[in-house]
């Protein structure tokens, strides 16, 4: 009898891990997650860039749109929303011109929108990017339609 609670104490203590086996496997998890980590982070920043990229194009492509219909561009007090509701007295609006609200930027600001534009373009579309304000660079930079 004896020897068998022996044999059990000796496999009860064999199946548990010691702390120091622990400690070992949360450093090597901490240097894993240490090396991938930036990585990803940097991956998430550079799709929210080609997000954005494509929202202005869509966007652009919108506002074409309208002037074809329309026989003019938005103007900077209709502003983007004239995509979606009529503005007043326009009977040519053949909208809408979005499936969908006018989106705000990757980064939850809206689109800045000019006519005339102020870049040898009929209108300017600008996503401030990351920090909101004009200027920066890598994910702060300021994206465009020139």
């Amino acid at each position: 009898m004896r020897g068998r609670i022996q044999k059990a104490a000796k496999t009860a203590r064999n199946r548990g891990f010691t702390l120091l086996e622990l400690l070992v496997v949360m450093v090597i998890i901490g240097l894993l997650a240490g090396f991938v980590a930036p990585r990803y982070f940097s991956q998430v920043g550079k799709s929210r860039v080609k997000a954005a990229r494509a929202q202005i194009d869509a966007l652009d492509k919108a506002i074409e749109q309208f002037r074809i219909d329309v026989g003019r561009l938005p103007t900077t007090e209709e502003g983007l929303a004239a995509l979606n509701v009529t503005p007043p007295g326009l009977a040519n609006w053949e909208g809408p011109y979005l499936k969908k609200d006018v989106p705000l930027d990757p980064w939850s600001h809206p689109y800045v929108y000019a006519q005339p534009g102020t870049h040898q373009n009929d209108f300017d579309l600008v996503s401030y990017g990351r920090d909101g304000q004009s200027g920066g660079s890598g994910e702060d930079a300021d994206l465009t339609n020139w």
